[in-house]
């Protein structure tokens, strides 16, 4: 049965056509949602600069507190429909899905302990004559209005990391998911709201119209914005910001692997696999270029090779399914278009390499690509693992840092020395060691560096982000 969903701007009215939701995995309608219009964006944000400017309106913060516990808690009673949910309109297989129900939920838990356990600080006073009879300490506040733009690849738990932290800091939010999965993001608002949130502290949107997604980027009274997506989006609206919005940017990156001849093949395999193929390959971080050392390189790929075409591919819903669909079709055709393009240039391919279907791609492990190809100059953001053969160590470092993007690399070794030098020498802003790319745990920093991104991401790093962290000096002879 279609669902229909109302805009989640309770003072603005809806504008224009209906936004569609399909299934990635065989086209099927989930759901219709309202979309807004330049006239809903500017009431919204009229309604969000408002709270902010009524400080006495702010929400105490043990209220807020109370909202988020009441908010994990209906989470978790709605875990199975919320996963299955996700995984219909995003295409990650249940299992995975299930997983990020509990990462959302765990977000939330996040917010509430930084809460808990960061409130400021103590500045030392009379050191000297000039800071004598005075003290001086630090409180946090909500920075303003939050804006958050998100991806479409982790439909609940990238909300959760840009909602959830602005309701602790106690910022007004607006926010705007990908056009192809925002059921998560309207459910998880309407959780907020039922936990006791008002409904104007949270709205959220659909648009088709780009004017009214950059009347809002634009506009002063922006405190901050939370973008994840591509690289060439992001970089172009930060350039729009108004002075003194802040922002962080999260896009992606081409992960690099580096496998020492004295690597543990039967741990890293298992290890491997997941990274390069967890929700077909649709991760910032998922393992893309893999540099195994020149005695181990053709083994490893082929028993690399040999557990991706062990892999289970199809309906997402299904709980035996290890890999899902693609988010568009289009995204089928233009990575079959590049490992095509790779073949053609001498990568030999040692599983996959084809389409399965409309809508998905059989899990691909190429060997010896071309250093030009764009299978290893740029985000594949599929099910694609390519395996290069390296003589030093200090070659493979290079040629894992000659990209553009850094995100998160890893190193699988056994010897320390090998991997303290990799890890001290690859450009990423977190190196693994023996394990994959993709690791993350939601209370640790997660940046993209140069290209792939701009600030600090993690419950405790985001929420810094939104709050400001004011001083106040009390001076009085009695001190």
């Amino acid at each position: 049965m279609t669902q229909h969903m109302t805009l989640l701007m309770p003072d603005a009215k809806p504008e224009g056509e209906n936004v569609t939701v399909t299934a990635p995995f065989d086209g099927s309608t989930i759901a219709t949602i309202e979309t807004a219009g330049l006239s809903a964006a500017h009431t919204a944000l009229e309604i969000a600069y408002g709270l902010f400017r009524d400080r006495d309106a702010w929400i105490p913060t043990a209220e807020r507190i109370e909202i988020l516990e009441r908010t994990a808690s209906l989470m978790l009673a709605q875990r199975q429909e919320l996963a299955t949910d996700a995984a219909r309109e995003g295409g990650k297989p249940l299992v995975d899905s299930l997983v990020e129900v509990d990462r959302a939920i765990d977000c939330v838990k996040i917010c509430i302990e930084t809460v808990r356990s960061e409130g400021g600080s103590v500045i030392p006073m009379r050191l000297n004559a000039g800071s004598s009879g005075r003290i001086a300490f630090t409180q946090h506040e909500p920075i303003g209005v939050v804006l958050a733009f998100s991806a479409f690849n982790h439909p609940l738990n990238l909300i959760a990391h840009q909602v959830a932290p602005a309701v602790a800091a106690g910022c007004p939010v607006i926010v705007k998911p990908a056009e192809a999965t925002p059921l998560a993001c309207m459910r998880f608002v309407r959780i907020l709201h039922e936990a006791g949130l008002p409904e104007r502290w949270c709205q959220a949107f659909l648009t088709k119209d780009r004017d009214v997604s950059s009347a809002l980027v634009t506009d002063k009274r922006i405190a901050f914005f939370t973008f994840i997506g591509s690289a060439p989006v992001g970089w172009m609206l930060r350039s729009k910001l108004a002075p003194g919005t802040r922002c962080s940017l999260e896009h992606g990156g081409a992960a690099s692997v580096i496998v020492a001849a004295d690597a543990d093949l039967d741990e890293a395999l298992p290890i491997l696999t997941k990274g390069g193929f967890y929700h077909a390959g649709q991760v910032c971080v998922s393992v893309q270029r893999l540099f195994a050392h020149q005695s181990i390189a053709r083994d490893l790929a082929a028993r690399l090779a040999t557990a991706a075409s062990a892999l289970r591919v199809g309906d997402p819903t299904l709980p035996d399914i290890d890999v899902g669909p693609l988010i568009r079709q289009a995204e089928v055709l233009r990575i079959d278009e590049w490992v095509r393009e790779a073949i053609d240039g001498g990568a030999e391919v040692l599983t996959g390499g084809r389409k399965i279907g409309e809508s998905c791609y059989a899990p691909t492990v190429l060997f010896k690509p071309l250093a030009g190809a764009r299978v290893s100059t740029h985000e594949i953001f599929g099910p694609v693992v390519c395996v290069y053969p390296f003589e030093n160590l200090d070659d493979a470092i290079g040629r894992a840092n000659a990209l553009p993007f850094a995100f998160q690399s890893a190193v699988f070794t056994q010897n320390v020395d090998t991997a303290l030098r990799a890890s001290r020498r690859l450009d990423a802003a977190a190196v693994m060691v023996n394990d994959h790319t993709a690791f993350r745990v939601d209370w640790m920093p997660f940046a993209g560096l140069r290209e792939s991104g701009l600030g600090v991401g993690g419950i405790p790093h985001t929420m810094k982000d939104m709050q400001i962290e004011k001083m106040i000096v009390i001076r009085s002879a009695e001190i």
